[in-house]
């Protein structure tokens, strides 16, 4: 029998049951669409941390102070305190290095007239601009000279002045930081993103007053205590032979054998970030595969009713001349046509969900779900190979049944 002539055939018999077809299909939509919308949900996510990550540059690396190790308790990373303003400096004449910006990290409790929020406050030098992609958007950033006066001045991210000043021009208005007035000197241009990574819901102040009026101040061997050493280098590929030299004068300024500090480049970062949303999207995609197994066993419960149904149909076929090959491919053919199209409508049916979803926003990001081929393709072949899979049994069933026996079924 012609894989055509079967495909008519079983057309016929599957819209002879329709409301039987579309509940038996039902459970592959499902699944289909499922892994459809909760795949491109998950590509879009680690796309818009990628994009959030890179727009901060993928030409830096980050040196930070090591773990410190109380009574055998080792504490997180950058807890040492073995980190200085005069390391930094000591770093400026490595080849390839464009700029040096020493950063402290604190928070600290914004309040004007009657809003007050928390907001992670970086103290900075003016080299920040120079380390990243950081762009005044209104008034005047951090200067040396405010860095040498430990002026009370701060550059508001664009969300935290818009949560402040929602109707008003924040340039040179007083905000309290810790029950501490500081002037508004600027306002930054708005980077998106959101949670620890966005740049919108900080503020900068000098280094120097963060380390004075914040609490972020410290010695080590002399020096001023830093978080970190942002770094930007003329181009990506000498990061390897910059981190050689950046551990070779660290180690010999700290006087160890054993780094007490660690240098991470962006690339890492984003391999990081990237590697950990793949594995959450394949992690979401097979969970949400346990339900095409499920509609997949539907469909061989049906077919196997079918064939219960048709014993006397397929003794007439085999009586007539039709061969065992001709019976299995019919069963097939009509298990797979119940998947195929199944899978057809669940990947126009993820789509729109993934869509759908992709209008919300999560805080104060908009996550994009990104379908691509390699989603639709996913589902066509699974659709497939869940027909042919539970398809088999059903059809090796019919095409085994003796003619005889099969023409005296009632």
């Amino acid at each position: 029998m012609k894989l055509l002539e079967s495909a008519r055939i079983a057309v016929r018999s599957l819209t002879a049951n329709k409301l039987r077809a579309g509940l038996t299909m039902l459970g592959i939509i499902i699944g289909v669409a499922a892994v459809i919308s909760l795949m491109s949900i998950g590509r879009g996510a680690s796309q818009a941390i990628s994009n959030q990550i890179q727009s901060i540059g993928t030409n830096l690396l980050f040196v930070r102070p090591g773990s410190s190790n109380s009574s055998g308790v080792r504490g997180a990373e950058g807890s040492a305190g073995t980190l200085t303003i005069e390391d930094g400096q000591a770093l400026e004449n490595i080849d390839g290095i464009v700029a040096i910006a020493p950063e402290v990290d604190s928070f600290g409790q914004f309040v004007y007239q009657g809003t007050n929020m928390n907001v992670r406050v970086l103290g900075v030098t003016p080299e920040y601009l120079d380390a990243s992609t950081a762009v005044p958007a209104a008034g005047d950033f951090i200067s040396a000279a405010n860095v040498s006066g430990r002026s009370l001045v701060v550059c508001l991210g664009s969300t935290v002045a818009e949560t402040l000043f929602p109707e008003q021009d924040p340039i040179g208005q007083t905000v309290r930081i810790n029950n501490v007035p500081f002037r508004v000197s600027c306002v930054m241009q708005p980077k998106g993103g959101t949670g620890f990574l966005s740049q919108d819901t900080q503020a900068f102040v000098p280094l120097t007053t963060a380390q004075t009026r914040l609490g972020r101040g410290g010695r080590f061997r002399g020096g001023n205590n830093i978080d970190v050493l942002n770094i930007k280098l003329a181009d990506t590929s000498m990061s390897d032979a910059v981190t050689q030299q950046i551990g070779e004068i660290l180690r010999e300024r700290h006087r160890v054998v054993d780094d007490d500090f660690t240098v991470v480049s962006q690339e890492d970062i984003l391999s990081a970030a990237t590697s950990v949303t793949d594995t959450l999207t394949i992690f979401l995609g097979g969970i949400a595969a346990i339900s095409l197994i499920v509609g997949g066993i539907g469909i061989m419960n049906i077919m196997l009713v079918s064939v219960t149904e048709r014993t006397r149909e397929i003794g007439i076929r085999k009586a007539v001349g039709a061969k065992r090959r001709d019976i299995l491919m019919q069963f097939l053919t009509e298990a797979t046509i119940l998947s195929v199209v199944g899978g057809l409508l669940g990947i126009a049916l993820g789509w729109g969900i993934a869509l759908a979803l992709g209008s919300v926003s999560l805080g104060n990001q908009q996550i994009t779900p990104v379908v691509d081929t390699s989603a639709i393709v996913i589902g066509v072949v699974f659709s497939v190979l869940i027909g042919l899979f539970f398809g088999t049994y059903p059809a090796l069933r019919a095409s085994s049944l003796r003619p005889i026996e099969a023409l005296r079924y009632e």
